[in-house]
Formats: structure tokens, C-alpha cells, sequence
């Protein structure tokens, strides 16, 4: 039990460190990415307006006038070019290294007549795109005297942001491998409580159950010396004797199974260690079972029909095991009417023993199905016709998970249940 919860806990912790982790690396990585986008767009709009008064002068003396004279060539990067357009979108005249194959169409021209710049994303090329306006004479209207284009490559962005991606991810890896070394540590020192705390639980419900046999068999004892007197009782006094002693009874058997199934849920990760495991051939077992069951079936007027195959042996504790279909074939007895069937089958499938319980009784509704291990839980309609305190296929379930096994059940109401136990096989045999 402590090894799964130190697992699960373990687990927890990571999920918990990865989902922060990754949260962070998301909000972190589309900041930056962002951020390096919008500088390269300030880059390209700084560019495309230092380049506005270039316009005049390659249209009237050509782009060899053009060195040393215009402030944008201090901005002139060697990732970056420019493009200067008539105003019917004919190109001038370009400089640079890194050009969108794209031409300036109508329709871009169309939108940058309406004095709104265009960013377009083409390949690895990033373009700024502006119109140019002057003044007529009269100054009174604006005339178009044409376009620039700014451009710049993003093999530099598409870098940084895979060295950005790259580091988040050795960063990433880097903080798993630190919290699941500190979570071991963590998960360790958490539990230490509540294995000290489950072991002194363990030794208290012991004691309890110790403490509690001695007035149960003091009152058990009590009643029977009462009950071998009857000349000095009278039988309204017998009637309650035998109350008082079922009831004693109840509470004993109560108690053994209360602590029993404390033991096995505390004790689940050391069963291999404080139980007897040794080989059992089942056949033997489960024809003891039936040769002490068949008394109450013929009393009842049950068909109770074994079908043993020989020759299978599992790994386990007898008595846990011969209580565990102790449990299965008294209720298939007990809830089946007079006149019905139960048979017991014992078969081999593959790497397991298969031990089946089918009976023709009650059946058990579909809603109860994932109920019924449950302790104390007991259907309505039997909670007021039998005799029982809900624990039986509680404690069945706790025998076969130490045994590592598995049970399955299936049912129809009015047409019985079927109980199948699966354990491994002895390989050893």
C-alpha cells in the first residue's frame, strides 16, 4: 500500500511540477516570440519611413545619387533591403539582399492608397509596405508619388526562437530530473507519519480485538451454563438465552472479520513475508469445501454439483483460501431457494486457476454489482430475509488480492450469480 501511495504521490508531484513548468515555458516562450515580431515590424517601419524622401530623388536622378546622402543608411542592416515603386506599382529601383518574390499588385496598391502600411509574411521574408504622398503647389490635395517596400529576412527570428525552444527544453528536463529527485525525498518524509501512525493503528485495533473476546467468551461462557440448566429457567428465559447467544455470536464474528480486514489492508505491501505461501493443490481444498457444504445443501434440497479438474496447484495460505470460497459458497447457498442449483467448477486457463461459483438464487441488481465488496453493504431485499453483516465478499476480495488474484461476478436478478476467481499458478511445480 505505502509503495503505491509513494508512487501516486510521486507521480502527483511531477504532473504538478510539469503542468507549472510548462505553463511558465508557454506564457515565457510566446512573450519573447512576440516581442522579437514586433521589434523586427519597428525595424522594418523605421526603415520604410527614413527611405520616404529617397523616392524623389531615384525618380528624378536614379539610385547612384543616393550614397552617403539619406539618413536611412545608418539603418540599413545586411538582412535587410528596400524597394521604391511608381505609383502604378512599377518597381525603380531596390537595394539590399533579401527580396519578396511577390509583386506589388493592384490590390495591395489599392490598400495602401487608403494610407494604412501592409505586413506581409512571404517564405523567410518579412515586408513593410508603405505609400508616399506630397503636396500639389497650391498645397491644398496630396498626390501619390508612389511606394516602399522594407524587407527583411527571419532566418535570424526562426534562430533565436529554436535556441529559445531548445533551451525551455533543457531547462524543462533539467527541473523533472531535480523534482523527482526532491520529490523522492519529499514523498518519503511525508509518509513517515502515516506509517507510524497505521502501525500504531494496527497494534491498537489488535488490542481491541484482544480486549473484546474476553467478555464476549465470558458472556458466551456465561449462557451456555445458563442454557445447561433448563429446570431452573423457564422458556420465555431459554427464548432470550438464545437470542443473547446468536447475538454474542454475531459480535464475534464481527470482530474477527473487522480485524482481519484491518490486517490485510494495512499489512497489503508485506503479505508475502507474514503469510504462509505454500503450494495448495485446489482440488483437495475445494472437495473438503464441498463435503462440509453438502449437509446444508440436501437440507435446503439443492442440486450442489462439483466439477474438480485435477492436477492444479496454486501458491498460497490454505486457510485464507478455503475461507475465501467458505464465503462464496455460503451465500450461494443461502441466497439460493429451495429446489435450486449450485455448481463448482475448477479449471486451468492459461497461466491461472480458475475457480467458478455459479447458483441459480436471487440474483444481484446491475446498479448493486459495483457495490457489493463494499463492506457492510447488503442489498435491501436481503438486509430483512438473512442472516449476515455484509463482510463476506469484503473479506473474499482481501484474500484474493493478496494472492494476487482477480474476481469477477455477474448476474441477473431471479436467474442467479456466477463468482469467478482467477489466481496464478504455481510455476514451480
Amino acid at each position: 500500500m505505502f509503495q503505491s501511495l509513494r508512487w501516486l504521490f510521486l507521480l502527483t508531484y511531477l504532473l504538478v511540477m510539469s503542468a507549472i513548468f510548462g505553463a511558465s515555458s508557454t506564457a515565457i516562450y510566446i512573450f519573447f516570440s512576440r516581442s522579437l515580431e514586433q521589434q523586427l515590424n519597428d525595424r522594418l517601419q523605421i526603415l520604410a519611413e527614413a527611405a520616404i524622401p529617397s523616392l524623389q530623388l531615384i525618380k528624378n536622378r536614379g539610385i547612384q545619387r543616393l550614397d552617403g546622402e539619406l539618413p536611412w543608411q545608418e539603418l540599413f542592416r545586411h538582412n535587410q533591403s528596400l524597394e521604391w515603386f511608381t505609383p502604378k506599382g512599377n518597381l525603380l529601383a531596390k537595394e539590399g539582399k533579401f527580396f519578396s518574390n511577390a509583386p506589388l499588385s493592384q490590390t495591395l496598391a489599392d490598400g495602401l492608397q487608403e494610407g494604412f502600411p501592409i505586413l506581409q509574411q512571404q517564405g523567410q521574408v518579412r515586408t513593410f509596405s508603405i505609400a508616399v504622398y506630397a503636396e500639389d503647389r497650391n498645397k491644398t490635395t496630396l498626390r501619390l508619388e508612389g511606394y516602399i517596400r522594407a524587407s527583411e529576412s527571419t532566418q535570424d527570428l526562426v534562430w533565436k526562437l529554436e535556441q529559445l525552444r531548445l533551451g525551455l527544453g533543457l531547462g524543462g528536463a533539467t527541473v523533472l530530473l531535480l523534482s523527482s529527485i526532491s520529490g523522492i525525498g519529499l514523498t518519503w518524509l511525508n509518509l513517515q507519519p502515516m506509517q507510524r501512525n497505521l502501525r500504531r493503528l494496527k497494534y491498537f485495533t489488535g488490542d481491541v480485538a484482544h480486549e473484546l473476546r474476553n467478555p464476549l467468551t465470558a458472556i458466551s461462557t456465561t449462557v451456555d451454563l445458563l442454557r445447561n440448566s433448563p429446570e431452573q429457567l423457564s422458556s420465555a428465559q431459554v427464548r432470550k438465552l438464545a437470542i443473547i447467544d446468536r447475538a454474542n455470536d454475531q459480535i464475534i464474528h464481527l470482530v474477527e472479520d473487522l480485524l482481519f480486514l484491518s490486517r490485510a489492508n494495512i499489512d497489503s505491501d508485506r503479505l508475502d513475508r507474514d503469510f504462509n505461501f505454500t503450494p495448495i493443490r485446489l482440488e483437495e481444498l475445494l472437495q473438503d469445501l464441498v463435503e462440509r457444504f453438502e449437509p446444508q445443501a440436501q437440507s435446503k434440497q439443492i442440486q450442489f454439483t462439483p466439477h474438480l479438474r485435477t492436477g492444479i496447484v496454486v501458491k498460497g495460505d490454505s486457510h485464507k483460501l478455503s475461507r475465501l470460497f467458505s464465503n462464496l459458497l455460503d451465500n450461494a447457498l443461502k441466497y439460493t431457494t429451495t429446489g435450486g442449483k449450485v455448481a463448482l467448477f475448477l479449471e486451468r486457463e492459461q497461466r491461472f486457476a480458475v475457480i467458478q461459483i455459479e447458483d441459480t438464487g436471487i440474483g444481484i441488481p446491475p446498479d448493486s454489482l459495483p457495490l457489493i465488496f463494499q463492506r457492510f453493504w447488503r442489498a435491501d431485499k436481503v438486509k430483512s430475509e438473512k442472516d449476515g453483516l455484509g463482510l463476506g465478499l469484503a473479506i473474499a476480495q482481501a484474500i484474493v488480492q493478496q494472492h494476487h488474484g482477480e474476481i469477477k461476478v455477474s448476474s441477473r436478478v431471479g436467474a442467479g450469480s456466477s463468482f469467478r476467481v482467477l489466481l496464478p499458478l504455481d510455476t514451480q511445480t
